[in-house]
């Protein structure tokens, strides 16, 4: 009997069950012997010698291929529809590893797993495979990776410009509780995922002189002529939305020397001086974030801002005219997304391409550039707003100089005309510092020249307008806008959490999947004990795979029913690791006291990296190491209190950690913490968040409700005016029941006998300048930790307040934070995922 036949004798149903099978059977044996031919003829191996390694890189290949087909189909639509392009330049792309996301987004993860099962390879074993690719430091690189995936998922036609580092971020490996940095190796068996691009390449110029020439009448130009040369070579990686619907590009530039051996020097017997050009050219491509402590340091990150902004600028501007044609076009047809203040040279090198190499007037070429360039700022950190030493922009960029002085003179002069005799309004908004040494202020170059300017969090954004763009927002106030940060569903719960995703999908309906805001039809069950019974099982889960990392990496045994209560951040002071580890330190204290008390059993987990040269950061985490080493050899509290610092935090550390946790620590100064996305991640898996009100706190605050999170500590307004009328550390210490004896302890050498006066340096900065106001809202947080104690021991409570955070956290998607800059910003169209 024909299969045809066969059918049309069962019903419809089975009948479709059937051919549904069949077809998954299909996908399963065509991937399968894909891998297979990736494994033979483009690794070049037998699958009988071959390697994890081998059979990662055959089903990356594989994958590729078939998100290959979607990409160029993507981007023949953009050109034949002649759409309108966004250009997202961000000097960090925290992408993590690919071969999950790749999978789970054209909807082969379990195919693969099928496939390769057949084969007997394990695809969860490939996973751990592949490397991190650390590009980005933090909050910043996550976010523009996340950025990337809604743009393709929404169908937006983008591209994503940053840095191909060859090393990107440190390595960060913790001996004897120091922090030490290696090099970060992610290249070293090469990149599946990216295709290298040889032909397309800019020369990228630095340093020399720049002449006036006429050019008929007392018309005169000025040509640049720069003193040293470097290629910038593009390579490609794609990104898929979910479902496959739309592939983007991510083009990141490799820094080449335009001739990288000076023979002459080679045959006259320096090898090493030979290849002077190489090394200088190449540097700037090796590191992210390399230290600008010393000039070359500084001069260095300037360079490596320039080289991928120009070559950016030069890419999109010729893509733009091959498409158009007339380069005056390019706000219609272009969108450019400086992300944070590092691009905001792109506003001097847009006007110099626009007037040196198009011959455009200067007041037309300024409207280009404002109508193209919009600026998201994320930090109100004044050292974050970078300024460089205006004789190292003479000498490194000249002509870019020259551009910033006159775009200065035209905008103070009408500023003059507005607002007559107000000297302090001019030096504020001013392109350069006259005081402790002239120096070129990127941020107010990035907000001058751009028509849109967001914050990324309701709170933030407000606090730019009273801070940092203050007096930029009494010139322009209808620039100034917020965009509240997001992140993408499809890394932070489907592929971290497919427990919980699956048990969602069941309580919610599969169109969950497509549309965060499906996520409220479990307010309905949130009280209901089975369901959490169901959370609870999948979150146990969850932190007996977290506590097997632990155990493995670490060799400390954790308790899995525990509170799991989780720090996992960049280290920093205005952050408060510390703020968190004193608090521990009290609440060691008080278990030893009294240990038949009803103690909420915990494991701390802390996890970030401090800036190679932040002594401050580096000696919080040896704090937490050391204070970690004393407690967890206590036999007196044995399980109900454990401390570890998990060393070298990247995105797949993260994937772990985050469904694990039961309590998500949110603890800045109160007005200093931009957004925040660690905070949605959690939450989002049901984690109950600790926090000040900062950052996106607040609007967690709104969408889950005063009773499901717990805020303490004083507002940023009340920070503020702490600041102004002067911090008084020594009555908060005095007042507090535990916070003198703390510090006594950490000062005494109780947690550093081998050196006692190891920690003075933090102990004497909470003392004498507490900048961040750890003492001020010590008591408090101490006071909501007890509050989190309480709610742990009620289940009902506890699981009650877990579920209504997943449930309200559908707004914090990425999806709906690019349909608002599309909307308001880019002036494209957005086309959600519909099922």
């Amino acid at each position: 009997m024909s299969v045809e036949v066969e059918e049309k004798m069962l019903d419809k149903p089975e009948a479709a069950a059937r051919s549904a099978a069949a077809a998954a059977g299909d996908d399963v044996a065509k991937f399968r012997a894909a891998v297979i031919s990736k494994l033979t003829y483009a690794v070049g191996k037998n699958p009988a010698a071959a390697s994890d390694r081998d059979w990662f890189l055959a089903t990356a290949f594989a994958t590729r291929d078939r998100i290959v087909d979607r990409w160029i189909t993507s981007t023949r639509q953009t050109y034949s529809e002649g759409r309108k392009r966004v250009y997202y330049l961000s000097l960090e792309f925290l992408i993590g590893r690919l071969l999950f996301d790749a999978l789970t987004n054209i909807e082969m993860l379990e195919t693969a797993r099928s496939a390769l099962g057949d084969l007997g390879v394990d695809l969860d074993r490939l996973r751990q495979v592949e490397p991190d690719a650390a590009l980005g430091n933090g909050g910043l690189g996550r976010l523009a990776a996340c950025f990337m995936d809604s743009m393709a998922t929404l169908s937006i036609a983008a591209y994503g410009y940053g840095i191909r580092y060859d090393h990107g971020l440190f390595r960060q490996v913790i001996k004897n509780g120091w922090q030490q940095e290696y090099p970060e190796d992610w290249l070293s068996f090469g990149n599946p995922w990216e295709f290298e691009r040889p032909e397309v390449y800019y020369d990228v110029g630095f340093g020399g002189s720049v002449e006036a020439v006429a050019v008929g009448g007392d018309r005169k130009k000025q040509v640049w002529h720069p003193a040293e040369t470097v290629e910038a070579v593009a390579y490609d990686t794609p990104i898929v939305g979910w479902r496959g619907r739309h592939v983007n590009t991510l083009r990141l530039w490799s820094a080449r020397a335009a001739d990288p051996l000076r023979l002459d020097a080679f045959n006259q017997g320096d090898h090493v001086g030979a290849l002077v050009n190489q090394v200088k050219a190449e540097a700037i491509s090796k590191v992210l974030y390399p230290s600008d402590a010393t000039p070359a340091g500084q001069e260095l990150r300037l360079r490596q801002e320039y080289f991928f902004t120009a070559a950016s600028l030069r890419d999109l501007i010729r893509r733009h005219i091959d498409s158009f044609g007339d380069i005056r076009s390019l706000p219609d047809k272009v969108a450019i997304q400086m992300n944070d203040t590092h691009p905001s040279i792109a506003v001097a090198e847009l006007m110099r391409t626009l007037i040196d190499e198009n011959d455009i007037e200067w007041d037309e070429a300024f409207d280009i550039t404002v109508r193209t360039i919009s600026y998201t700022n994320h930090t109100l950190l004044p050292e974050a707003l970078e300024t460089w030493p205006v004789p190292l922009m003479e000498r490194v960029l000249p002509r870019h100089m020259q551009i910033i002085y006159q775009l200065n003179a035209k905008h103070l002069e009408k500023v003059r005309t507005e607002f007559p005799g107000d000297d302090a309004l001019l030096s504020s908004v001013s392109l350069i510092q006259e005081d402790h040494g002239r120096r070129v202020r990127m941020g107010n170059l990035a907000f001058l020249g751009s028509h849109s300017i967001n914050g990324v969090a309701a709170l933030h954004s407000e606090l730019m307008k009273t801070t940092v763009f203050k007096d930029f927002y009494r010139l322009f106030p209808d620039r100034m806008n917020n965009k509240t940060n997001g992140i993408t569903f499809r890394r932070w719960l489907y592929q971290s959490n497919p427990g919980l995703t699956n048990l969602l999908v069941d309580l919610c309906g599969p169109a969950v999947l497509d549309d965060p805001g499906e996520l409220k039809k479990l307010l309905a069950v949130a009280g209901d004990s089975s369901v959490h019974d169901r959370l609870a099982a999948v979150r146990r889960q969850n932190k007996v795979a977290l506590a097997r990392i632990i155990r493995d990496r670490l060799d400390i045994k954790v308790n899995p029913g525990a509170l799991f209560d989780v720090q996992i951040k960049r280290i920093h002071e205005y952050k408060r690791q510390l703020l968190n580890v004193l608090e521990t330190i009290a609440l060691y204290d008080s278990m030893r006291a009294n240990p038949a008390k009803n103690w909420a059993p915990r494991v701390k987990i802390f996890s970030g990296k401090a800036a190679a040269s932040y002594h401050m950061a580096k000696l919080i985490i040896k704090l937490a190491n050391d204070v970690a080493r004393v407690v967890n050899d206590d036999p007196t509290v044995k399980d109900l209190l454990k401390i570890v610092f998990l060393p070298n935090y990247n995105v797949s550390l993260a994937e772990s950690i985050i469904p694990a946790a039961d309590l998500s620590e949110q603890i800045s100064t109160a007005g200093m913490e931009a957004s925040g996305t660690g905070n949605m991640k959690m939450a989002l898996n049901g984690a109950l968040t600790i926090g000040t009100l900062d950052g996106a706190n607040v609007e967690i605050k709104e969408h889950v409700g005063d009773d499901n999170i717990f805020i303490f500590g004083l507002t940023a307004e009340e920070v503020e005016e702490r600041r102004r009328v002067g911090i008084d550390e020594y009555g908060a210490i005095q007042k507090s029941p535990h916070l003198g004896e703390v510090l006594d302890a950490v000062e005494s050498g109780v947690f550093s006998p081998d050196e006692p006066d190891r920690f003075k340096p933090l102990v004497d900065a909470l003392r004498h300048h507490d900048y961040f106001l750890v003492t001020s809202d010590f008591d408090a947080y101490w006071d909501a930790q007890r509050k989190v104690d309480e709610r742990w021991h009620d289940r009902s409570a506890w699981w009650t307040s877990s579920a209504i955070n997943t449930a309200n956290m559908g707004w914090f998607s990425s999806d709906r934070t690019i349909t608002e800059y599309a909307t308001d910003i880019w002036n494209v169209p957005a086309r959600p995922v519909r099922g």
